[in-house]
């Protein structure tokens, strides 16, 4: 566990046993061109991450990506990859971004190696799973 920051493949781990063939779920640590080569021939395409934008740890950020960008700050990116908010760009002009792209964000608090989400961000990726199965359910609709 790398505390609050593994809220995304915790998220994809439910959702994986939740969603069974209903969806097809990526736990993915990469960021960057392998992002947008995941998405290439994709319809819908629903991202979660840990987000830091400075509000209290749990906040839920659900941001419509299929038609403007979302804020770079948002996700960390390093000197080495790109973040989500440049790939899912990157994926636009390139003309391979998902006619739908939805992007959850979980504010994180602590990030050590070894340790559990904390309460906050563990509630807030139960909400997430639940979202993301609505959403899923929606498209199948």
């Amino acid at each position: 566990m790398r505390g609050d920051d593994a809220v995304g493949l915790l998220a994809a781990s439910r959702l994986r046993q939740d969603l069974g063939d209903r969806a097809e779920v990526i736990e993915a640590e990469m960021v960057g061109v392998d992002i947008v080569e995941l998405m290439k021939g994709v319809r819908v395409a629903i991202l979660i991450d840990a987000a830091r934008s400075g509000q209290r740890p749990g906040t839920i950020h659900r941001l419509d990506a299929s038609t403007r960008p979302i804020a770079v700050g948002m996700f960390p990116s390093s000197s080495h990859a790109l973040g989500v908010s440049e790939a899912l760009e990157l994926a636009r002009v390139l003309g391979v971004l998902p006619e739908t792209v939805m992007v959850y964000g979980i504010e994180v608090g602590h990030t050590e190696a070894g340790q559990p989400l904390s309460p906050q961000v563990a509630k807030a990726l139960d909400k997430v799973v639940e979202l993301v199965i609505q959403e899923c359910d929606a498209c199948h609709a």
